[in-house]
């Protein structure tokens, strides 16, 4: 029987859909589209030291998503593979940036996740939806541009599964002003916003993707607590922050161990903080690790964990009726394995 963590149902709401391809799948999709490995064996192709060394490796795999069919294949075995570590419902990142300027079409990559995540779902009944995430390595111009398209993909009813979008990448030398056409125009079409900040930057990065961008959530947040002013109120306001603890450790190198890891110390100052793998193949990562390394880590029991779950009902962009079904559901399952082990 599985343990308890990987039993815990959860929703993820920070999982990009290129860094949940396994190497083997790397390999297959590199011969398939005629690429060369840029090490001699692919288990060792997920290594790094920084963020930027990190990016570097991301941006080769998105490069072996070449056609919808490996789109399609990408979305498929993100879902099927996170499903036994407890995945009942999550809102999945894709980056289009570089495939748009290498000549692919948006509608054919969203059509290729839709498909995935949709033969995904009929085998396992997890449900995805998709976010899409602009690449600050391209500019506030080629934001909105991508934005506008999505708009149009979404008029046309080819985008259904696309509920929101995000900004994610380098935050370095990067001005979150250059993106407020994009967030207002995704705003006016009733997309959801969201917004990577206080990874690699302090907490004003964190405040303008609220104050200056209109985000309703946060991807990282790790900074925040450095202002308490700010803090207080993403408390009282609700704001969800998608936190990746391994992701911070093992991808960003911005905390040295999970032990020292502030996603405790967020959730203690009233945080609506929730638990997400970022980029679980990468990292050698599922839902189920992610959750029983941070308990253990930071000697949390399975009620703390249990709690964090449900808190990701609340930060997702379900309808209230829908989230008020999730909510029941994990519910019952979180009594279920209470009721197994004592």
């Amino acid at each position: 029987m599985p343990d308890v963590y990987d039993r815990l149902p959860k929703v993820e709401l920070h999982c990009h859909l290129e860094g949940t391809i396994s190497p083997t799948t790397v390999a297959e999709l590199a011969s398939k589209n005629g690429h060369r490995l840029p090490v001699p064996h692919v288990e060792d192709l997920y290594s790094y030291d920084s963020l930027d060394g990190f990016l570097k490796v991301f941006w080769f795999v998105q490069e072996m998503l070449a056609t919808p069919e490996d789109w399609e294949r990408a979305a498929y075995e993100s879902v099927v593979q996170a499903a036994p570590h407890g995945l009942r419902y999550g809102e999945t990142f894709f980056t289009p940036a570089r495939h748009l300027s290498a000549g692919q079409d948006l509608g054919g990559i969203v059509e290729g996740i839709t498909r995935g995540f949709e033969a995904a779902e009929a085998e396992t009944g997890v449900r995805c939806m998709a976010i899409c995430d602009m690449d600050r390595a391209y500019g506030g111009a080629a934001g909105l541009q991508l934005i506008e398209q999505l708009v149009e993909l979404r008029r046309a009813g080819r985008a259904d599964r696309v509920i929101g979008i995000g900004m994610d990448s380098t935050e370095l030398g990067v001005d979150p002003r250059d993106y407020v056409p994009a967030f207002e125009l995704a705003r006016s079409a009733g997309l959801r916003r969201t917004a990577h900040a206080g990874e690699d930057t302090g907490p004003d990065n964190i405040e303008m993707a609220l104050d200056v961008l209109g985000a309703e959530r946060v991807d990282h947040g790790l900074s925040i607590l450095q202002d308490p002013e700010l803090t207080d109120r993403v408390a009282s306001e609700r704001v969800p922050l998608d936190v990746c603890p391994n992701s911070n450790v093992l991808i960003a190198n911005k905390v040295g161990s999970l032990a020292e890891h502030p996603f405790q110390r967020m959730r203690e100052a009233g945080l609506l903080a929730t638990l997400n793998t970022d980029d679980p193949a990468m990292t050698d990562l599922d839902l189920g690790k992610e959750y029983r390394s941070v308990a253990e880590a930071l000697d949390l029991s399975f009620d703390d964990m249990a709690g964090v779950a449900l808190d990701g009902v609340e930060a997702c962009w379900l309808d209230d009726s829908d989230k008020r079904r999730l909510r029941t559901e994990f519910e019952r399952e979180i009594a279920e394995i209470r009721a197994d082990t004592t």
